[in-house]
Formats: C-alpha cells, sequence, structure tokens
C-alpha cells in the first residue's frame, strides 16, 4: 500500500479534508442532540405528549448517527472529536438553553436540520469526488431522512 493511501484505499490528502469535515459535522451533531434531549425534558403545554415523545425518538436516532459519524472518522484513519469544549468551539449549531415552548423546540430542531443538511450536502459531494461510497452512501442516507422530517416539523409548525 502506497503513502499516499489510506487503510481503505483512499488517497491520504482529500481523506484529511473529509475527516476535518465529519468532525465539523460531529460536533453540530452532538449539539443538536444535547439541544434535542432538553426539549425532550423542559417541554411544556398541550402538546407535550406529542412532542416529548417525538423528541425522544430524535435524540436516540441522533445518538446513532453520532456514533455512525465517529466511527466513520475511524475507519477513514483519523481520530474523532470527543469533548464539549471541541463541540462547542466549531459547531454551528449553537446550544439552546431553557427552551420549554413548543414552538421554539421545533424551530431550534428545523435550524438545526438546515445546519446539518448543508454540511451533509458538502460531505456527499467531496466523497462522491473520491470515490469514497462508504461516506457517500451515509451522508446521502442522512439527507433523504432530514428532508422528510424537515418537511414533518415544518407541517406541525405551520398547523
Amino acid at each position: 500500500m502506497s503513502n499516499t493511501m489510506n487503510q481503505i484505499g483512499l488517497e491520504n490528502t482529500q481523506v484529511k479534508e473529509l475527516i476535518n469535515k465529519l468532525n465539523d459535522l460531529l460536533a453540530n451533531y452532538q449539539v443538536f442532540y444535547q439541544n434535542t434531549r432538553g426539549f425532550h425534558w423542559n417541554i411544556r403545554g398541550q402538546k407535550f405528549f406529542e412532542l416529548h415523545v417525538k423528541f425522544e425518538e430524535l435524540y436516540d436516532d441522533l445518538h446513532a448517527k453520532i456514533d455512525e459519524i465517529a466511527e466513520r472518522i475511524l475507519t477513514l484513519g483519523g481520530t474523532p472529536l470527543h469533548t464539549f469544549e471541541d463541540y462547542k468551539n466549531i459547531s454551528d449549531v449553537k446550544a439552546i438553553k431553557g427552551a420549554s415552548e413548543d414552538v421554539v423546540c421545533v424551530q431550534g430542531i428545523l435550524d438545526a436540520f438546515s445546519t446539518l443538511l448543508k454540511k451533509q450536502r458538502v460531505i456527499l459531494e467531496l466523497s462522491a469526488e473520491m470515490d469514497d461510497e462508504g461516506t457517500n452512501a451515509m451522508a446521502s442516507d442522512y439527507i433523504r431522512e432530514q428532508e422528510k422530517l424537515v418537511w414533518m416539523y415544518s407541517s406541525w409548525l405551520n398547523n
């Protein structure tokens, strides 16, 4: 195996850029996950039962994706970020403190999805250019799932 290729046959220079983008994505997912846990715990009002369940479904899904992203970084030969300080410093999704109103929580989710979708589309393009099918399939799956969730949460918000 050449010095220019990583252990799964991808070019090291391109892989480094992709690892950086995946670590950025990981940080954004971690902050989004924590926000969603807070929404789940603190939601109040007439939509409590409905949203409490939906937020739990969402944070369970985010938790699984966080693990997949970290494992993909490792597969590519990188090291996933793992401190809250790192996440806080690089995440474009910002912590939402004290949210308990349904509209505020759902808008926070939609804003986070907007950020994630933009980042995942960049990763999708980069991974396609370098023939990284594993990362490309992961990003494509996330985009497809999240576009549907954006439609669903937006529909709820516009009710």
